[in-house]
């Protein structure tokens, strides 16, 4: 059912900073920074050539990054971001094996601009998945 991993995301406190490690320490390409406020974050990608790095800084206090940052100061592992050729099929799928997916169900648009979805990270070995339409 997943396809390949799209992504893996990092929650950060300044964006520029941890960009800047990735480009001058380890030479990646990086993106300009995105901000994404229907979803509470600034983004930035670093292409690798086989996956994506993709660093997450809250916007504002209420942003699911700055909850994350207040249980994980240092930042680190937000989730893991797969793709699927049927997101649909794919939610339908996890249900019925007893998958919780998070919020009502409903793909929103995601940083890529294709259908997103989050399954519960208790159902997967304690990391949140993010699932993308390929």
């Amino acid at each position: 059912m997943i396809g390949r991993l799209n992504h893996v995301a990092i929650a950060v406190r300044d964006i520029a900073k941890a960009a800047e490690v990735y480009r001058s320490t380890l030479g990646a390409a990086v993106s300009a920074v995105v901000p994404q406020p229907a979803h509470g974050v600034n983004t930035v990608f670093i292409t690798l050539p086989n996956t994506k790095i993709e660093l997450l800084e809250p916007i504002g206090a209420d942003s699911p990054i700055a909850k994350f940052l207040e249980r994980n100061p240092d930042g680190g592992i937000h989730h893991v971001c797969y793709e699927v050729d049927d997101i649909l099929a794919a939610r339908d799928r996890l249900k019925a094996a007893g998958a919780r997916v998070l919020g009502d169900g409903t793909p929103k648009i995601g940083a890529h601009d294709k259908p997103v979805l989050f399954l519960h990270p208790k159902d997967f070995c304690g990391t949140l998945v993010e699932l993308e339409q390929a």
